[in-house]
């Protein structure tokens, strides 16, 4: 039997150091077809999207006169339901476009209150005011599991048969109220 040696000063090719260079080249070839299929990919499907709402009872804010949030008022008419905390910094920036939107009453600004103490509510309604005809408080986030909620702030329409017809995560924006949200409400309130 004879032997091979390897001549001095030569390394013998190991296939095994291209493996991390094939991973990259796939991963890499992933995240470019996301970038080039002009998808959104910040948005987040829900499985509740042409379901009924699911079923909520939440009692109302403390020290407030409004109800508390009841999924059973959802039919007949079309609800936004904003999952929003004091303590939610990107919630104080989406405050102003929830006031303009509770301009419309055309529909029932609703809030779900998300592991919220209600002097910290209360106090966030004080300083920046009150959209809500309705708000109803989850302090334990059952409710907002149930929904869905990844994190706050959520906002939810629900139809005039009490299904929910489309969900945005994240702060509301001008832009985004405008381009996503306005022609779902308008699409809600005809019916369609």
């Amino acid at each position: 039997m004879s032997e091979q040696t390897e001549a001095p000063g030569r390394r013998r090719f190991k296939p095994i150091l291209l493996l991390p260079l094939a991973i990259f080249l796939v991963l890499a070839g992933l995240f470019l077809s996301q970038l080039l299929s002009g998808r959104d990919i910040s948005a987040i499907p829900s499985a509740l999207i042409g379901q009924d709402a699911p079923e909520t009872n939440l009692p109302p804010l403390e020290g407030s006169s409004l109800p508390g949030l009841d999924s059973s008022e959802f039919e007949g008419q079309v609800t936004l339901l904003n999952v929003f905390a004091s303590w939610c910094v990107p919630c104080r920036e989406e405050h102003p476009v929830l006031m303009g939107l509770a301009q419309d009453k055309r529909f029932v600004m609703a809030a779900l209150n998300y592991k919220d103490k209600p002097e910290n509510a209360r106090r966030f309604f004080g300083e920046l005011g009150n959209p809500f005809s309705v708000i109803g408080v989850d302090a334990n986030g059952r409710a907002a599991i149930n929904w869905g909620v990844y994190g706050v702030p959520e906002t939810f329409l629900i139809d005039k048969d009490g299904k929910v017809a489309f969900k945005y995560v994240g702060p509301l924006t001008p832009q985004t109220a405008k381009a996503l949200l306005l022609p779902e409400i308008e699409k809600a309130l005809a019916g369609d």
